[in-house]
């Protein structure tokens, strides 16, 4: 009988060949758990090529140091993925001039022009706003019964997509039909190709059509202001600027916040450890959204870039011109950043994650969406401290094909 341990079992898809090319994105076989391709290539192959579903090559980096690298370093660039041959992610391109896809000085311009909205003393002044919402869906949730509720039309859906449109001013009664075209615009693999460019334009189209209503009757919301600053200069923000702005943000303002609180609300239930230190501390609300952030965001990579010099990361070499992809998630869960980095731990010092990116591009709506999570978990176990999942948890449905990837319904007890 032999005494020698056993190897263990490679991820599926992955063999012993360093120069395997893997196929991208990875299957995930749960909502809630970290993909284990992940942890094997941060710890064999942490600079690892891998083909797209537009069938172009990329290099993912998985580590915590190689990836602040490319969200932070200049010659990893957003701006060049709007180039002529440049490699995408995607089958159908996203050659557009939304803020996601510059560089800075050009960037760091049209970030100046919202970030005004979402500093620390405005995105405070929305708490009262924010937590009225909130009552009000677990008011209504209460009076549904004990459940079994679906969470995310109850609360993760409505939450966010309210304060958006409020900040934005774009009707909440077209929440429907934008939703329908993020989700499409979000794909990586979950739409064809024509699919995903009908909703780039129905996007388009409906911005625009948007920016023209505000044009005529201006309103109170952020998209009324940006109209008035294109049409006194346009040097400072071109018509197609703005309507890809606009998009920007009502897509990332709900799709990502939507995903996180469904995840944290499983992961709560799940960790009851977790979920009985903080209901006996509500004061550590803070500290638990950023590790739930951490360990359990709503994507697992950050956006593509293409390197515009050759640049080394963890002895490979990446020539200019190719594309890299910042395994985000990954990097959260890299044990030489993060002391038991598999494990929830709401006194974590230092909590540096990349759940909201990191450099030019780290999200100018993170403390919006910081808050928007602390009063809805926050509340939601306080008003239900029984709260519970009305099926196992490897029988929630789960979106696939998806840039960001959560739970597409959440039926609670309690």
């Amino acid at each position: 009988m032999s005494t020698e341990p056993e190897a263990a079992a490679l991820p599926a898809g992955v063999t012993e060949d360093d120069q395997q090319v893997l196929s991208y994105p990875f299957e995930r076989t749960s909502a809630m758990q970290a993909c284990p391709v992940y942890g094997h290539l941060r710890e064999n192959r942490p600079v690892a090529e891998v083909q797209m579903p537009s069938g172009d090559h990329a290099f993912l980096v998985t580590t915590y140091d190689d990836v602040r690298t490319v969200l932070g370093d200049p010659r990893f660039s957003r701006a060049a993925t709007l180039e002529d041959g440049a490699p995408r992610l995607a089958a159908a391109p996203q050659k557009f001039k939304s803020l996601l896809n510059m560089d800075p000085p050009e960037h760091t311009r049209v970030r100046m022009l919202v970030s005004r909205e979402f500093t620390a003393r405005r995105v405070a002044a929305l708490r009262p706003q924010i937590q009225a919402h909130t009552d009000a869906l677990l008011d209504a949730m209460e009076a549904a019964g004990p459940g079994p509720v679906d969470l995310i039309p109850a609360l993760a859906f409505p939450l966010p997509v309210t304060v958006i449109c409020e900040l934005l001013g774009v009707p909440f009664e077209d929440r429907e039909k934008f939703s329908a075209w993020s989700s499409a615009f979000l794909s990586t693999t979950s739409r064809t190709a024509d699919e995903m460019l009908e909703a780039q334009i129905g996007l388009f189209t409906y911005l625009s059509e948007l920016v023209e209503a505000k044009r005529e009757t201006p309103g109170e919301g952020l998209l009324s202001a940006l109209v008035a600053i294109h049409d006194e200069d346009g040097d400072r923000l071109s018509h197609e600027e703005l309507v890809f702005l606009g998009i920007s943000m009502l897509v990332a303002g709900h799709e990502t916040t939507v995903n996180q609180i469904a995840n944290s609300v499983v992961a709560l239930i799940t960790n009851p450890e977790r979920l009985a230190e903080l209901q006996a501390d509500p004061d550590l609300i803070g500290p638990a959204v950023e590790e739930l952030l951490r360990a359990y965001p709503p994507g697992d990579d950050g956006l593509l870039r293409i390197v515009t010099e050759d640049v080394e990361l963890s002895g490979t070499l990446i020539p200019a011109g190719t594309a890299v992809i910042p395994g985000m998630a990954s990097a959260n869960r890299d044990a030489c950043q993060f002391a038991n980095a598999d494990e929830l731990d709401f006194h974590r010092p230092n909590n540096a994650h990349f759940a909201f990116s990191h450099g030019p591009h780290y999200c100018i709506g993170s403390g919006l969406a910081r808050l928007e999570l602390q009063i809805a978990i926050g509340s939601l176990f306080k008003r239900f401290p029984t709260l519970k999942l009305a099926v196992a948890p490897e029988d929630l449905p789960r979106p696939s094909g998806m840039l960001v990837h959560g739970i597409s319904a959440l039926p609670v007890v309690w």
